[in-house]
């Protein structure tokens, strides 16, 4: 419109003198100017206004989805695991060293030298096998003595029993001289004096007399017969000692005298004897274990243990076979001892050994991750996720405990899922976001070091 109106001034104005011509163009062009600007601002502050728009509506669309994503946000993520059914059992492992189920050093009951010696370290011996033999002089003389006294004491009792045949004979004759005699007076009084009679009765009663002594005599001479008898077999006792042998089955662990060593008698008043051999039975085997007070009340006799040996990386069966029922006042421990077969003498004495000790056992038994039960309170709970994923906090009832799962009696059953792991800000009914946990369900427990 503007453009229009300034064609038709200046048509109009063709005719002015040049002077006006010249201002009528300039006034012309400054608004063609004013004009153009105008034109400018008004679309500058079109552009503005779209684009302000634009911003707007990008951030009205940002903030729902903010709102969209804080409301996911809110969702706590929790780890959870599923009660199982599953064996558990507690155990406590236990190291000890290997034993001799017997163990002997052989001595002497006699001094002497060592004549012969049949075996050596190593060897396996029987139960009665000779192993070895004494030089005994002397007991060679004391035999025959012995035998010389027996000798002695039979002539003696031979001889006395014949005194004895002698005065019986004696004492018949004058007993029955007696009874004659008697017998006369009595009949015919005065035909025998009195005198003659208890002459015969003196003689009769003397001759007795020397029968009992007889017969005392011949029953000293049997005793000193027996006497002597004993002697001897006493000697023969004696001299038995140079035979010694092996007390038990077992190996030759030791040894201690050579051929014409001086072996002393091993007495208890003789503490500087020395010994022969040594024997073990290593055939069975020992292990003594110190059992803390804690567990002593649930160690049992009879108990089928496991019994590793790490030299060679090998297990063995074992049975608790008896117990002192004493603790140590020093450790707190009581002694515990447990038999090991070893028929093939794999093993040996002084071998350390580890022994699993079982405590308890339940089988198919409720049992959750140790740290889904929460004990801050007193009182054992659980916090279940539901199938909504709501939290629900209940007490329950626990039982056997292992190093990494524990019995849940009541409150909760197979399948379940429960939190693990902190329970700090969870609350009953507030809705979770669950992970499973990659704790494995384990059936028994890992058993406790000593």
């Amino acid at each position: 419109m503007s453009l229009q109106i300034l064609v038709e001034r200046r048509g109009r104005n063709l005719l002015l003198p040049r002077k006006n011509n010249l201002t009528i163009e300039a006034l012309a062009m400054v608004t063609a100017v004013v004009t153009l600007t105008s034109c400018a601002r008004q679309g500058q502050a079109s552009t503005q206004a779209s684009t302000q728009a634009s911003t707007q509506g990008s951030a009205q669309g940002s903030a729902q989805g903010s709102a969209r994503t804080s409301s996911v946000d809110e969702l706590q993520i929790v780890p959870v695991a599923r009660a199982t059914r599953s064996n558990l059992s507690t155990s406590i492992a236990l190291t000890g060293e290997f034993l001799p189920y017997q163990e002997v050093d052989v001595m002497a009951k006699v001094a002497g030298y060592i004549r012969t010696i049949s075996v050596d370290i190593g060897d396996r011996v029987h139960t009665g096998q000779l192993l070895a033999t004494l030089e005994i002089p002397e007991m060679e003389n004391d035999l025959a003595k012995a035998q010389a006294a027996i000798e002695q004491s039979e002539a003696e009792f031979s001889v006395t029993r014949d005194e004895l045949r002698r005065a019986t004979s004696a004492h018949d004759i004058a007993h029955l001289s007696f009874v004659r005699i008697e017998d006369v007076a009595k009949r015919e009084p005065g035909l025998v004096p009195r005198q003659e009679v208890d002459e015969a009765q003196s003689k009769d009663l003397m001759t007795e007399a020397q029968v009992s002594a007889a017969e005392s005599n011949l029953a000293v001479a049997g005793l000193r017969t027996k006497v002597a008898r004993a002697d001897e077999t006493r000697i023969k006792t004696m001299n038995a000692y140079a035979r010694i042998t092996a007390p038990f089955d077992g190996v030759v662990t030791k040894r201690y005298a050579s051929v014409g060593s001086m072996i002393q008698a091993g007495t208890a008043s003789q503490s500087q004897a020395m010994p022969v051999l040594r024997v073990s039975q290593n055939n069975l085997l020992r292990l003594i274990l110190p059992v803390p007070e804690s567990v002593v009340a649930r160690i049992h006799d009879g108990e089928t243990v496991d019994v590793r040996v790490p030299a060679l990386a090998q297990t063995f069966p074992g049975r608790v076979v008896r117990f002192a029922e004493k603790l140590q006042q020093d450790t707190r421990t009581m002694d515990t001892e447990v038999d090991i077969s070893n028929p093939a003498l794999k093993l040996v004495p002084g071998m350390y050994a580890e022994v699993k000790l079982q405590l308890a056992e339940r089988d198919q038994v409720v049992s959750v991750p140790l740290d889904a039960v929460d004990s801050s309170t007193g009182t054992p709970q659980i916090f279940r996720v539901d199938a909504d994923n709501v939290i629900r906090r209940s007490s329950v009832d626990t039982g056997l405990e292992t190093a990494q799962r524990i019995e849940v009696r009541s409150g909760l059953t197979a399948g379940d899922t429960v939190v693990v792991g902190r329970h700090a800000g969870l609350r009953d009914g507030q809705h979770v976001q669950t992970k499973l946990s990659e704790v494995i369900a384990e059936a028994g427990s890992a058993p406790e070091k000593k």
